[in-house]
């Protein structure tokens, strides 16, 4: 059932004034296109799950654990379009958030080369999604403007920010993704390059010792632990592994060497927790303790 104070809350046209400081997106990307920028310059910090100004230089594209320095890109953006309190803050594609939980640790090892298959859920086709006959008994190996967004994403949020911009990670990536008869969680499957040639306990330690800033890491939607490896053999699983941590932690596992790369692995995200509001609404609670949104402030 609807709870009440959802159920009488009213629906509002998209040129309606609207009061809140603070905005979710799940437009579709050509609304997006007209309206995100528009609430963002009468004032409203607006959190995106939308596609439509993700690649735009100066919005930040945020995955709090792993990037949150990017958020100065906020002050860039208010002096550029002379924006007093409003921001516009995107999160990723869905599929882009195991790769680069999982690649951020690794970093320290240089990350050079990854090669990407998805495996991705029908919920994140949205509604209607797919039609069954064409997914029961059958795999989809096409996701329209998914590789390309795996591919470009990864690279702009694996970057660092300096002289107010961000410097994208210098990565060849290439990604191929597909359609399964699963209802929620991305799998990813990994070929990484790493130049420091470190062992696979050192990459393990890496992952399950990573840790976000102090303030991600105590913030109510942020999970804890953020990675979680599994030694299992057949793990990570979408059924048994996409509500790790709420539905905000990513789970790693079958990491192993790699005859062309180096070393692979399988990553799984939960697509409509972790790839959709979830991640909106930690970059939200980012924003607030952080002092960009209007009249808040950390009591």
């Amino acid at each position: 059932n609807i709870p009440d104070r959802i159920a009488e809350m009213v629906v509002k046209p998209l040129d309606s004034i609207l009061e809140s400081p603070l905005l979710f997106s799940a437009l579709p990307k050509e609304a997006a296109l007209e309206c995100e920028t528009q609430f963002a310059e009468a004032g409203h910090v607006v959190a995106t799950n939308a596609s439509a100004y993700r690649m735009t230089p100066d919005v930040p594209l945020l995955l709090p654990e792993i990037n949150s320095e990017h958020v100065a890109l906020v002050d860039v953006q208010r002096k550029n379009r002379d924006w007093t309190t409003g921001a516009l803050v995107a999160n990723s594609n869905c599929t882009v958030m195991p790769v680069v939980m999982s690649l951020a640790p690794l970093l320290q090892f240089g990350v050079t080369k990854v090669h990407m298959v998805s495996e991705q859920a029908l919920s994140g086709a949205g509604y209607p999604g797919v039609a069954s006959l064409d997914v029961i008994d059958n795999i989809v190996p096409y996701v329209p403007s998914d590789e390309e967004k795996m591919e470009t994403e990864s690279r702009k949020m694996l970057g660092t920010y300096r002289e107010g911009r961000i410097h994208e990670l210098d990565l060849i990536a290439g990604a191929t993704c597909t359609r399964v008869p699963v209802t929620d969680g991305h799998i990813v499957i990994m070929s990484v390059e790493l130049t420091a040639k470190p062992s696979i306990d050192d990459i393990i330690h890496a992952w399950r010792s990573f840790e976000a800033p102090d303030d991600v890491r105590l913030l109510p939607s942020a999970p804890s632990p953020m990675l979680h490896y599994l030694s299992q053999v057949d793990r990570p699983q979408p059924r048994r592994d996409r509500n790790a941590g709420n539905g905000m932690a990513t789970s790693i596992g079958r990491l192993r060497n790699c005859p062309i790369l180096g070393y692979k692995f399988v990553a799984l995200s939960h697509n409509t927790i972790r790839g959709a509001a979830g991640c909106s609404i930690l970059n939200a609670e980012m924003l607030a303790v952080r002092g960009y949104i209007s009249g808040f402030s950390v009591s």
